[in-house]
């Protein structure tokens, strides 16, 4: 059976600390920059546009239904 070696590390060069780096960064830590998160507010978004385009395309499609039935028919209300 084979021997297995103790994880002391004992029989090895330079013992329990030549896993450690040999040579050191020379780079300065970067100082750390504030960042300041501001919300844009202003203007219109698509939950506040999508209402308003409905209503006009509800009102243009209600007026060329009454211009239709006032020109070939004699009965819109708007259009006679």
């Amino acid at each position: 059976m084979a021997r297995s070696r103790s994880r002391s590390g004992g029989g090895r060069k330079g013992g329990a600390d030549s896993r450690a780096p040999k040579a050191k960064s020379r780079k300065a830590a970067a100082p750390a920059a504030e960042v300041e998160v501001v919300e844009e507010s202003s203007g219109m978004t698509i939950d506040d546009g999508i209402p308003i385009i409905t209503t006009l395309l509800l009102l243009v499609a209600i007026l060329m239904t009454d211009y239709v039935l006032g020109t070939h028919y004699g009965e819109g209300l708007f259009f006679k």
